[in-house]
């Protein structure tokens, strides 16, 4: 199976001499050349050096771009045969529904946004207010990371939408937790 990202926000995917094209906002890459760096039951084959160089080839102000940065890792056996319950698809649809028909409330006078994502930087300050605390969190975050204006926007949009599928009205410091850890990328030396 091949899965690529396409221009135009397609992404396209090959599987068994069908394929299917599918809009989305997605980038995705292996942390080496041979996809096993931080794997946890195989060992990187890659020497000294090449991890680094080639997670340098995708830039800052690419991954600057990216909403949420989110690492797969696979899934063991044993995760695979537990046997506790998770949360259906019809609840988190529903729970995801309910979040979009906040934001179509909360956008309903701007006819070119439609979710938290689309606002610009002004909307943001106005919209994703947070408490001292938050902002104490969300400084430490900046200055420890050294994450750029952008990221800081990223972070409360997301914190925003993390609070709508929360059904809160407010930020609150768990959200814009969440939201941080999702910046893994930005920091440094992420290649371990």
């Amino acid at each position: 199976m091949t899965i690529s990202a396409k221009p135009k926000n397609r992404l396209s995917i090959d599987c068994r001499r069908k394929s299917a094209s599918l809009p989305c906002n997605v980038a995705f890459a292996n942390r080496c050349p041979c996809g096993y760096y931080n794997h946890p039951d195989k060992e990187c084959v890659c020497g000294p050096g090449v991890v680094q160089r080639y997670l340098n080839k995708v830039s800052g102000p690419l991954l600057d771009r990216i909403d949420l940065h989110v690492e797969v890792t696979p899934v063991t056996f044993d995760q695979m045969t537990e046997t506790r319950r998770a949360e259906s698809s019809a609840s988190i649809q529903e729970r995801v529904d309910k979040a979009r028909q906040v934001q179509a409330e909360r956008f309903k006078d701007f006819p070119d946004i439609h979710s938290n994502a689309m606002m610009p930087s002004q909307m943001v300050k106005d919209i994703c207010q947070i408490n001292q605390a938050g902002r104490t969190l969300l400084k430490t975050a900046m200055e420890r990371l050294g994450l750029s204006a952008r990221a800081y926007d990223r972070i409360l949009k997301v914190s925003r939408t993390i609070a709508d599928l929360a059904d809160s009205d407010e930020i609150r410091i768990e959200h814009l937790a969440e939201a941080i850890q999702y910046r893994s990328l930005d920091r440094e030396g992420w290649a371990g």
